[in-house]
């Protein structure tokens, strides 16, 4: 069993937590200072609010599948390599208050996905205690530059920099 993630980047945390708690009629599963997360049952889907900059749209951060077993995500980055991604794996991680196993892999058009097991809980939002929600370096994946999957002759980061949440 595996559900979608969707994280956003929101100009007001307090009023995405109210308007998405009607929309789903559930509560948090997670709250910390700058951060937010439902853990939706139907359709399953886990949404992860981001506190971002004030006066800004909301924003697409990331995507992911949450998947609940290790195995599932060593599975994942199998799969993904073999079919030519390229992957980036990130084990026993702190991110978003949770410790995870996760492999990285970007779309076509530079969106960033994960497909990611919460193997606990953290007290840290990122790989250190400094890190705060938003900062760019939280969570973020190291920086690897790879050919781009339209432009194989091109190199780009493939660094996740910005945000991975569970």
């Amino acid at each position: 069993m595996s559900r979608v993630q969707l994280a956003l980047r929101v100009a007001d945390l307090e009023a995405s937590v109210a308007f998405y708690s009607k929309l789903f009629g559930a509560e948090p599963a997670k709250r910390r200072p700058g951060y937010a997360n439902f853990a939706i049952d139907q359709p399953p889907l886990k949404l992860v609010l981001l506190e971002g900059a004030p006066d800004q749209p909301t924003a697409l951060d990331h995507l992911g599948v949450e998947v609940f077993d290790g195995t599932e995500v060593t599975a994942a980055t199998d799969r993904l390599t073999a079919a030519g991604l390229i992957t980036l794996t990130e084990n026993d991680t702190s991110c978003c208050y949770a410790l995870q196993d996760k492999v990285w892999v970007r779309g076509p058009g530079d969106e960033r996905w994960e497909v990611y097991v919460v193997k606990g809980d953290s007290d840290q939002y990122g790989k250190s205690a400094q890190t705060e929600p938003g900062a760019h370096d939280a969570c973020a994946c190291g920086e690897v530059t790879a050919p781009t999957h339209a432009e194989p002759d091109r190199v780009r980061p493939v660094g996740l920099g910005g945000g991975c949440c569970s």
